[in-house]
């Protein structure tokens, strides 16, 4: 076992320097590293050795493939049994210290640089979607792939997602596509393009100079974005008012993405695509992250508890039998009481982050 930290935290040439250091996992986030992120995010803010923050990944995979879901597997089975369920179980507790990283990262008083080069997926883009100058690389895939497990895109995702242009966050979100570059930065996910080849010369120039003109030696002209080029059917098809009427209306459409779509969306779990679509909706009209926050605390919450997150996880990453069993099977068979019941409140173990008057959309 490596005697390494998980995160390493550094501090030289007016830079704080963070590095997610689990790269057999694709640098996974559990709690220990959310709480080491945000001790040093603290103690910089109002050091004045520190200039700019940089956030990278180790190894050649990417900054961060998401959260530990085999742990919150294990707790999600365990919670049950041991009494600490809910919002008190060890993945209620992490969520609970995460989003309030992802909080502290949107509001952070200090250039936050963050590289997302190849992997970045659900908590990475915690990491990354909400700080200051997001960057990316031609080897960048991007995406919230929690449906596909039987969860809710969190860590502020849906606050990201539901203000891309047009539909293109729900379609991302009901299908978990993955973003490339091009994609990320027409979306809203990123903010600059630079070849991965020149990450190294950037950070070293980062000392020496402010982001934004360290940033501008390096940064070309992104990608074009697929997605973008694609809005007019999605923007046409994901505007329905449920995922039974977007289904429904990608299958009458003669694109051929259309119909992979149509594929990609029923394959996934019925309870999480009807909660993710309401709490996007709900996103939407919401004023800013901290709400948003603090109603994806709730639904995640919930999902804990719910047979559809222990068996996507299972089949995508404990058997990878790629067959889950979701229950219930079929978008008609889901109720408005189980959807509703993501959105419930949490008394005194709300997360908490928005004052009162800014939580109803």
């Amino acid at each position: 076992m490596s005697s390494e930290p998980e995160v390493l935290i550094d501090k030289r040439g007016g830079l704080g320097l963070i590095t997610l250091n689990r790269p057999k996992a694709i640098n996974a986030l559990n709690h220990p590293m959310a709480l080491a992120i945000s001790e040093a995010l603290r103690a910089w803010a109002d050091d004045p050795d520190v200039r700019t923050v940089v956030v990278t990944g180790a190894g050649e995979r990417g900054l961060c493939a998401g959260g530990d879901i085999v742990a919150i597997y294990h707790d999600a089975k365990a919670s049950a049994n041991d009494g600490a369920t809910g919002a008190d179980s060890p993945s209620g507790r992490f969520w609970r210290d995460e989003y309030v990283l992802n909080a502290l990262i949107a509001r952070y008083p200090k250039p936050y640089v963050v590289v997302m080069d190849g992997i970045v997926m659900g908590g990475g883009v915690g990491l990354s979607g909400h700080g200051s100058h997001r960057i990316v690389t031609e080897r960048s895939k991007i995406g919230m792939p929690e449906v596909g497990i039987g969860f809710i895109p969190d860590v502020g995702g849906t606050y990201l997602l539901s203000r891309a242009p047009g539909e293109i966050g729900t379609h991302v979100a009901l299908t978990t596509a993955r973003m490339t570059a091009g994609d990320a930065i027409a979306t809203g996910f990123a903010d600059y393009y630079v070849e991965s080849q020149h990450i190294p010369a950037l950070i070293e120039t980062l000392a020496t100079e402010t982001a934004e003109v360290a940033i501008g030696k390096f940064a070309t002209a992104a990608p074009e974005s697929a997605l973008l080029a694609q809005a007019g059917w999605i923007d046409a098809c994901y505007g329905a008012d449920t995922v039974e009427e977007i289904v429904a209306r990608l299958r009458a459409h003669d694109a051929a993405d259309a119909q992979r779509a149509a594929d990609d969306i029923l394959a996934k779990s019925p309870v999480a695509l009807k909660v993710t679509l309401r709490s996007l909706r709900n996103a939407r009209a919401l004023p800013a992250l901290e709400p948003v926050l603090d109603e994806e605390y709730r639904a995640s919450v919930a999902a804990l508890a719910s047979h559809d997150l222990v068996e996507g996880i299972r089949a995508q990453v404990i058997d990878k039998d790629r067959d889950p069993k979701w229950n219930p099977a079929t978008l008609a068979e889901v109720t408005e009481d189980q959807v509703a019941a993501y959105f419930a409140g949490l008394g005194d173990s709300e997360l908490g982050l928005a004052a009162p008057e800014a939580q109803q959309p």
